[in-house]
């Protein structure tokens, strides 16, 4: 189906229930991936959709590729992996930066099959871990052009686990012959663009994927444990894909900038196939993209050059942002979307007073398909994270923990984040039999309802506003304390670039609140950014009993906070202190990163029968493994 039905219009919050008074079955948006590239291939076969620039440095030298060039591309990438053996319910994994190869080689996994991309960035040992937990039939890997000690690992790892084949990717506008490539037993080791172009891309051979099959196999942020694979199916993608869509800032002819990781599911749904829908034009920025320094320093100048319109980015960027002087033209630039982590209202006005562009927050997660709220820059809701996307339900809940139902709350009343719809995942990889992943949803979804993890309330006209994890509370005195409150205060102090605040274990409270920070001037003092926090939360409770300065702040692989690592240490400066107080000292401590998060501590035996089972009923209240040493 070629035609779509667009709402008029969808740039204020009241045009949410208009759009929902035409029913959701009748938007008629394609029901796969495939579907979608091949519509805009029949609709605008000349039209620009992608232009890939090599690196930061060369950012005025990208690739571009119409969809007509797109959509053949993609059929000859599907119809390289099945003549390889590919079906449907196999997997294949790509494991590369952004480059020119990758965006068509991951919308053709999906044709034939189901694609799971890796965070490239990721340890070899992690890396390894999520080809075994997809059972990857294909390995698409960064060539040795590209990245070396990635194609490396792909090697062993293929060595390793056996898949039929190993696949290389050349570097955007890649010149001249490629390298031979190393060869492991009993597995196809090719260039995929020499697989491609022995097939044809006028036609997929072999049936073309349904709305319910499996596109895809995403690994969660990882914010609060070790990622799981989270599975999503055509039609979701192309469901949250439509919502996004139809926001009406930007028009058929806006640029958008993308970059982001294809690992990221922003990157694939909200800046990939919603502009497919479309018909846009999407710049890609090189295989670092956010992380290039060139790339960073040429910012305003390429979205001047390429006329952007809209970005998506995580606040860390827009902060970074703030140290680059504004040397172009942005008039161009109409949406700035922020996601993947609170956007703090300090980056909010810093980044309108240097660029005069108010950014604008979503909301959404990865069990979700993607995006679950937007925002609007014409009727901003300060603290809130945006209202929610069309055809979702968003609720604050309450669960009975009796039968796990779960129970919608009034407006306004503050409880769990559930989410219900078309765009709800059908969950989490746990095994593999004959007919492909087996899944289970782990307990995330009730009825319907999915749990976020996430603590808030939902307004009558939908808008969310978060109070934080459900893991990230800090309970002190069996009173919660939102963490965001601490986060703000300290986010205040001009000193400070950004704060990350977490419970440490308390004998008396069970958990005090502390803080991390990163700052720009290093001569500030850590009991003056206490003093200035406790000035400024909303409660004594929350003041933090201690400020950490760290050089920076851990984030998950998509820029998410990462909780886990700043409770580990909160509770290592904890016990530290404790021990000290009791005669011991903490000798040594390793980081265990595949064991969940933990810390095996090293304590001296202590001489004293009566010191050591104070130390022990100490030790034994947290979650470490630890021994005593001689």
């Amino acid at each position: 189906m070629d035609e779509i039905t667009w709402p008029d219009r969808y740039d204020r919050p009241s045009d949410l229930d208009v759009i929902e008074t035409v029913p959701y079955a009748e938007r008629g948006f394609p029901d796969t991936t495939l579907a979608a590239v091949e519509r805009a291939e029949r609709l605008w076969p000349s039209r620009i959709a992608l232009s890939i620039m090599p690196s930061g440095e060369h950012w005025n030298e990208a690739v571009d590729l119409t969809y007509g060039e797109l959509a053949a591309s993609v059929r000859s990438y599907a119809n390289a992996l099945a003549s390889l053996g590919v079906s449907r319910t196999d997997t294949v994994a790509l494991v590369s930066p952004n480059t020119a190869q990758l965006i068509p080689a991951l919308l053709g996994a999906q044709a034939v099959s189901i694609a799971a991309p890796v965070n490239p960035a990721l340890r070899e040992d992690h890396i390894l871990h999520l080809l075994q937990a997809g059972n990857a039939s294909v390995v698409v890997a960064a060539g040795p052009e590209i990245h070396p000690q990635l194609w490396a690992a792909a090697v062993a790892a293929a060595g390793l686990l056996r898949p039929k084949a190993l696949l290389a990717l050349r570097p955007t506008a890649a010149a001249g012959s490629a390298p031979q490539l190393d060869q492991v037993d009993g597995v196809t080791v090719a260039y995929l663009e020499d697989l491609a172009a022995a097939q044809p891309g006028d036609q997929l051979i072999g049936p073309p994927p349904a709305g319910s099959d499996l596109a895809g196999l995403f690994h969660t942020g990882g914010t609060t444990g070790v990622p799981k694979l989270a599975a999503h199916t055509h039609r979701m993608e192309m469901a949250d894909a439509w919502a996004v869509g139809a926001m009406s800032e930007l028009d058929d002819d806006s640029v958008l900038l993308a970059a982001l990781p294809l690992f990221h599911v922003n990157a694939v749904v909200v800046t990939l196939l919603a502009q497919v829908l479309r018909g846009r034009r999407v710049v890609w920025a090189g295989p670092l993209g956010y992380r290039d320094p060139a790339f960073i320093g040429s910012f305003w100048r390429i979205v001047e050059h390429y006329r952007i319109a809209a970005m998506s980015a995580v606040p860390l960027v827009y902060s970074t942002l703030l140290s680059v002087p504004v040397d172009g033209d942005i008039s161009s630039l109409r949406m700035c979307i922020v996601g993947a982590a609170p956007l703090p209202r300090a980056v909010t006005t810093a980044f309108h007073d240097h660029t005069g562009i108010q950014l604008v927050e979503g909301y959404g997660l990865t069990e979700a398909t993607c995006a679950s709220a937007r925002s609007f820059a014409a009727d901003p809701r300060p603290g809130s994270c945006g209202q929610r996307l069309p055809y979702q339900s968003v609720a604050a809940a309450r669960q009975d923990p009796q039968t796990g139902a779960w129970s919608t709350l009034p407006p306004d009343e503050v409880g769990t984040i559930v989410i219900r719809g078309d765009v709800v995942f059908p969950g989490y990889v746990v095994a593999h039999d004959h007919d492909g992943p087996v899944l289970d949803t782990a307990g995330k979804v009730t009825d319907g309802w999915l749990d976020t993890g996430d603590v808030g309330s939902v307004s009558a006209d939908g808008f969310i506003t978060l109070r934080g994890r459900t893991k990230d509370l800090i309970i002190r005195g069996g009173h919660n304390i939102d963490p965001a409150v601490i986060e703000e205060a300290l986010r205040s102090h001009p000193a400070v670039i950004d704060a990350g605040a977490v419970g440490s274990p308390d004998e008396r409270a069970g958990e005090v609140p502390v803080a991390f920070v990163t700052v720009r001037d290093a001569d500030v003092a850590t009991d003056e950014l206490i003093a200035w926090a406790a000035g400024r939360v909303s409660e004594p409770a929350a003041a933090p009993k201690a400020v950490f300065i760290v050089d920076a702040l851990p984030v998950t692989a998509v820029g998410k906070p990462y909780k886990p690592e700043l409770r580990l240490l909160a509770a290592r400066w904890t016990l530290r202190s404790q021990l000290e107080s009791r005669g011991a000292v903490l000798v040594g401590d390793d980081w265990c990163a595949d064991d969940g998060g933990s810390i095996r501590l090293a304590v001296p035996e202590p001489a004293d029968a009566e010191l050591r089972d104070s130390v022990a009923g100490l030790l034994d209240r947290y979650p470490f493994r630890w021994d005593f040493v001689v």
